[in-house]
Order: C-alpha cells, then sequence, then structure tokens
C-alpha cells in the first residue's frame, strides 16, 4: 500500500480484491458463494488476528518510550500511535456495520445465524443500499479518506509514508482499466450493483483487512523510530497471523509466525514441520503452495502447521510450540465453450479452463482419457479432440497440482442434409427439373456444428447412386463418387413425368487436421426430383 517495493503480503491484498472484484461479474453458482462465505469467515478471522496485533503494537510503543525515559522526542510517537488505532477501529466498526446493515435488510440468515443461500444470491439488496441510497459513495469517500488521514498523523512525528486509494473505480485498476466494457465503472457500480451479497459481504471484509493493513504497516514505521527497544516479558504467547485460513489448492499460504513479547535485538530462530522459516524484524515468514487432500462435503480439507520457536527469555534459551489450524478449499473449474455440455467426436472442440480461486498463479496443464489435447496460446486455452463415443475426462491441474476432472459425454456428429443443385444454386424440388447432363450432389452441415465446429463441418458425398425411375420401373442408375455427377444418359431417355431418385450411402467428412473420415449411412438418405 506505501509508496516504496510492496511486501508479500500487500501483493496477496491486492490480488485477493482483484479476484474477488472479478468474480462479481460472473453468474455464480451455489457452491461459489459458499466459498465466498467460507474466505470471509476466513477474511473476518484475519481482522481479529490483525486487531490484536496493531493494539499490542501500540501498547508495546507506550511501553518503551516509557521504559525509556519518555523521552521528548518519543513522547508525540505514543499519542499518534493511539489516535491512529482509534481512528481505525472507527473506520472497521463503520465497515463492520455496513456488513450488518446488508445483512439485516436482506433478512441474509436464518434463526440459526446461518446464511440463506437464497439471499446470498440476491443481487438487488446491495445495489440498494450502496447505489439507490448513495451508502457506497459514502463509503468510498471515508476508506480513500482514511490513509491520507493516517499520512497526514505520520507527518506530525516526521515519518513521510504514503498510501494508495483503497476503494477505487476500475479505471485506477489494471485488471480493468483497459476493458473497454468495466473501465468506465466507478467504485460503487464496479463493487455493489448487479453483485451477490454473499461477495459484497467478502469484498468489505476485504477492505477491513486493507484498513488494519495500513494501521500496521504505520505502527511498525513509528516502532522503528524510537531508540532500542527494551521490554519486560511478564506473558510470552507464540501466534500465527495469517491472512486467510482457508486458501485454495494451487495458491499460497502466506502467514506471520511470532512471539507477542518479539524484540528487534534478539533474533528468534523459527520452524514448521521441520523446515527452517526465514526471520524478519522478529516475525518468521511462513510461505507454501497448498496442496490438494481429500475434500469433506463442505469442499475443505483440514491442514496443521506444527511449528517451533526459539528465542531467549530471561537469559535463558526457551523453545515454544505452537499448532495452527488450516483448511484447503477445493477450488472450482470454470469451463467456457459454445459446445461445453457436450464434445463431438473426433473434432476439434476448443474449451477454455479456468480456476477462479487461483488468480495469476494459474498454471494449467491437462490430461485426456478417451481422447487429446492440444494446448492454446494462453493459459487454459485448450483444444480437446475426444474418441469416436462413450465419455471424455479431462484431468485439471495447475503447477503440477491436481484440481479436479470435468467429464463429458461424447457427442456424433451431426448428419449434414443432402442439397441437390445445378450451377444456379439448389433444385427446388417441389418444382422439379428439365433434364440434366449433371447434378450436384451436396452435403450441408447441420446450422448449430457449422457455426460452433466450422473447422470440422466439410462435408461430401461419396457413395450411393441416382436412378431413372418411370411408372415404377427404374431405366438406368449412376453411381455417386464425388460432388458433381454426370447423368446424360438418363437424361437422354428422361420423359416428363419420370423421377430421378438419389440414394446417398455414404459421406465423407474433412476435420480440422484435413483428415477424410468417412461416416457410411445404415439407412441410406433419399431425395427424389421430378422430372418436367
Amino acid at each position: 500500500m506505501a509508496g516504496g517495493k510492496e511486501t508479500p503480503r500487500q501483493r496477496m491484498i491486492g490480488m485477493m480484491y482483484l479476484v474477488l472484484t472479478a468474480l462479481l461479474a460472473l453468474q455464480v453458482s451455489n457452491q461459489i458463494l459458499q466459498k465466498f462465505v467460507l474466505i470471509n469467515d476466513g477474511l473476518e478471522r484475519t481482522s481479529k488476528n490483525y486487531i490484536l496485533k496493531n493494539e499490542f503494537a501500540v501498547q508495546s510503543i507506550a511501553g518503551t518510550v516509557e521504559q525509556q525515559g519518555n523521552n521528548e522526542k518519543d513522547i508525540p510517537k505514543v499519542k499518534v500511535a493511539q489516535d491512529l488505532r482509534k481512528k481505525t477501529a472507527e473506520v472497521f466498526n463503520y465497515l463492520e456495520s455496513m456488513k450488518e446493515e446488508l445483512i439485516t435488510v436482506s433478512n441474509a440468515k436464518d434463526d440459526q445465524g446461518q446464511f440463506k443461500t437464497s439471499a446470498l444470491k440476491n443481487v438487488d439488496v446491495p445495489g440498494n443500499i450502496f447505489n439507490n441510497n448513495r451508502k457506497g459513495y459514502e463509503m468510498q469517500e471515508i476508506l480513500n479518506k482514511y490513509p491520507e488521514e493516517v499520512s497526514a498523523l505520520l507527518r506530525e512525528i516526521g515519518i513521510e509514508m504514503s498510501f494508495q486509494p483503497i476503494a477505487k473505480d476500475a479505471d485506477q485498476i489494471d485488471l480493468f482499466k483497459n476493458d473497454p466494457d468495466v473501465r468506465s465503472k466507478d467504485f460503487v457500480n464496479l463493487t455493489f450493483v448487479k453483485s451477490p451479497i454473499g461477495a459484497v459481504l467478502t469484498l468489505i471484509s476485504q477492505f477491513q483487512n486493507e484498513v488494519l493493513n495500513v494501521e500496521s504497516e504505520s505502527l511498525a514505521a513509528i516502532t522503528s523510530t524510537i531508540g532500542s527497544f527494551f521490554y519486560k516479558a511478564d506473558i510470552i504467547n507464540a501466534k500465527i497471523a495469517a491472512k486467510s485460513n482457508v486458501v485454495a489448492a494451487g495458491t499460497k499460504f502466506e502467514a506471520d509466525m511470532f512471539l507477542a513479547s518479539s524484540s528487534s535485538s534478539d533474533v528468534p530462530q523459527m520452524t514448521y514441520d521441520g523446515k527452517t522459516v526465514p526471520v524478519e524484524n522478529g516475525f518468521g515468514k511462513i510461505e507454501f503452495t497448498a496442496t490438494p487432500g481429500q475434500y469433506d462435503d463442505r469442499g475443505l480439507s483440514r491442514r496443521v502447521i506444527k511449528g517451533e520457536i526459539k528465542t531467549n527469555v530471561g537469559g535463558e534459551d526457551q523453545t515454544f510450540d505452537i499448532e495452527y489450524e488450516y483448511f484447503v478449499a477445493q477450488p472450482v473449474v470454470k469451463v467456457t465453450s459454445e459446445v461445453v455440455n457436450q464434445l463431438y467426436a473426433d473434432c476439434a472442440n476448443d474449451l477454455f479452463i479456468d480456476v477462479p480461486a487461483l488468480g495469476n498463479s494459474y498454471s494449467p496443464s491437462f490430461s485426456v482419457s478417451n481422447g487429446t489435447a492440444i494446448a492454446g496460446s494462453r493459459p487454459g486455452q485448450v483444444t480437446i479432440i475426444p474418441g469416436a463415443s462413450g465419455k471424455t475426462v479431462i484431468g485439471v491441474s495447475s503447477g503440477g497440482n491436481k484440481i479436479d476432472d470435468v467429464s463429458y459425454d461424447i457427442k456424433p456428429v451431426p448428419l449434414p442434409t443432402i442439397v441437390p443443385s445445378t450451377a444456379q444454386g439448389p433444385i427446388d424440388l417441389a418444382q422439379g427439373v428439365s433434364p440434366l447432363q449433371s447434378i450436384m450432389i451436396k452435403a450441408v452441415a447441420e446450422p448449430t456444428f457449422a457455426r460452433t465446429m466450422a473447422r470440422d463441418a466439410k462435408f461430401e458425398v461419396t457413395g450411393g447412386e441416382i436412378t431413372l425411375i418411370r411408372s415404377e420401373v427404374p431405366r438406368g442408375s449412376v453411381n455417386i463418387a464425388g460432388e458433381t455427377v454426370g447423368i446424360r444418359n438418363l437424361a437422354e431417355t428422361a420423359k416428363a413425368g419420370d423421377r430421378l431418385v438419389i440414394r446417398v450411402t455414404e459421406i465423407t467428412r474433412t476435420n480440422f487436421q484435413n483428415r477424410k473420415i468417412k461416416m457410411p449411412l445404415p439407412n441410406p438418405q433419399i431425395v427424389i426430383i421430378a422430372i418436367k
């Protein structure tokens, strides 16, 4: 958030905001809405950790200044830290009241305090509260005024820090600023209008986290300006402060492991699950890629981190054990295509397979049973060529971690329509024709297949015969071996009232690889043309 280089925590906060905001544009399913509730729960738990950490920082600042003799240069820093905590609490509580109003007005919870799925999908209440009643614009003003007020407080004690606005319009966000369909939207229309309640609650919780992060950075800056850090450790607690204890498989888990009484004069040794944790300013930085496991009926897989912190307390080395529980959420695979419900046999079925929860960390690879896959030019783009029949199963992985399987029925290619034609165009079967020297037998693809599978919709008649019939008695026939068929010998004997019976027994399709695939017809297609 500050003007300098962004920390991993800041980048993750920004990325979560972008992902959550982008998901608002989707027609979300019940399963995705339930994931929003889980993510919101994780964000709210993170907020509680942030508040405890920031309150402790304020107390530490005051205690340190007192222990160092209340130096006149440091005394104003205590007042600024306390004012900063008060101002942050006001903004945080305001956002909390907005969530409560949203829940109350929409009647989003049942008597047991559980969210109703039907209410979470409501897109009218957020628009009414935040757009029609203008509370979204009030929220934007409060959120964007807060970083300016924090910067002003810090300047009073000689600290220069600047922070980005929290509530941004679409043209201020890299993800949207070049999108002609979105970039003209302001903060309110981008965030709240036509957005489901479940997603809006999660975004407001994210705003609370961003406010607390600005406070945390500011308190850290104040602490760093105070003289040598001394403290008297009466109670020592080992803590892990995670960004969220719900994380999608394939994304990074990030957290701070720390002692509440951590001192810059003593660098603790930290490990988790036997691995060394790098320590910065007394805080251990944990980062790893979450892997999938056995998911429960909520789509969650339970994990536990076991860690140790070794430090000197009162002149003695002590080891503190710590455990932290978190859950890996099963990501939802989203497939888009004009033929997504069923894939056509032996055709180039172009799909775009995405896992929105993974964001920019999405690095897909695909395995296919009963078919083959051709990777596209962009991540997620893939062409699936199924087998002749049955089902095709697409295995979706990211960064080498299996995400899920997507199964599709294989649909046979629809037979084309037989259209007798001349050089002037299709023959009007109702009017009939005069005797012809030649006739074209065209195989015209079914319209939907021709539109969605243009590269595979090339057909030609390669088997059959044309018979001249008079008074129900065959008078001669010619085999069909291609589109244009010479029928001069039939025309020479044809009379008014005769009929040409076209009987097609085989059609050949040329697929996207220019491979010719024969399509025998167990029930021949028959077209009758009258001679006039």
